[in-house]
């Protein structure tokens, strides 16, 4: 017996250089069922990212238009930028039985949350202020005064993890990953997220019934 696996939003939240993106798309590279949820920003593209790939570049013009007609689950701005998340990706993903991954920030993890009573909050962590402080200092694509911005934004965003679910220590990569995948293989199995289970149980209990009449 098997059953359908469970379609729900997965939020990924965490402070900047934690590492949630690349372990959403390890993830995502790796399980046919799991879909990324691609959000839309006014930031400009950092090297080698591709818009519809990593983020649909917006202006801001465009994501005014997007707020009017409601089209955003959620949205916020963070470092300056505005970023946001198109309802489409997730209830496109959800209607086609993909559990879908939200990349984004602790004030998007809460609106998410408020429309999608379901949704799961992982929280990933770095393994120390001064790993995060490395990393931050390792983009060469950050701008003077960047570091402190984000390392202050990063202690208030460590401020909402008890408003999470589960969290992640991202000390290496891989450990991590299995980490998230375990915690998904669990919130597949969780018995309020399976929509046919009491069809499943009546049918093996009926099956019993059988059995038991005819021993």
């Amino acid at each position: 017996m098997s059953f359908a696996r469970p379609a729900f939003p997965v939020v990924l939240a965490a402070p900047s250089g934690a590492g949630k993106t690349t372990l959403a798309r390890m993830v995502v590279d790796r399980d046919d069922d799991v879909v990324f949820s691609i959000s839309a920003t006014t930031r400009p593209p950092r090297p080698r990212e591709q818009d519809g790939r990593d983020y649909h570049f917006v202006d801001d013009d465009t994501f005014d238009r997007m707020i009017e007609r409601n089209e955003l689950a959620e949205w916020a701005v963070v470092h300056g930028h505005r970023y946001g998340t198109p309802r489409r990706e997730i209830t496109g993903a959800i209607e086609r039985g993909r559990t879908v991954l939200l990349d984004i920030d602790v004030q998007g993890a809460r609106q998410v949350r408020k429309m999608f009573a379901d949704a799961l909050l992982v929280f990933v962590l770095p393994p120390s202020a001064q790993e995060l402080d490395r990393r931050l200092t390792a983009r060469a694509s950050e701008e003077p005064g960047e570091r402190r911005r984000r390392l202050t934004n990063a202690r208030r965003e460590l401020e909402a993890v008890p408003e999470f679910d589960y969290v992640v220590v991202n000390e290496d990569l891989d450990t991590a990953y299995e980490h998230l995948r375990s915690i998904l293989r669990a919130e597949w199995a969780r018995v309020r997220r399976i929509r046919d289970l009491e069809r499943h149980a009546g049918r093996l209990i009926d099956d019993l019934d059988r059995i038991i009449r005819e021993a």
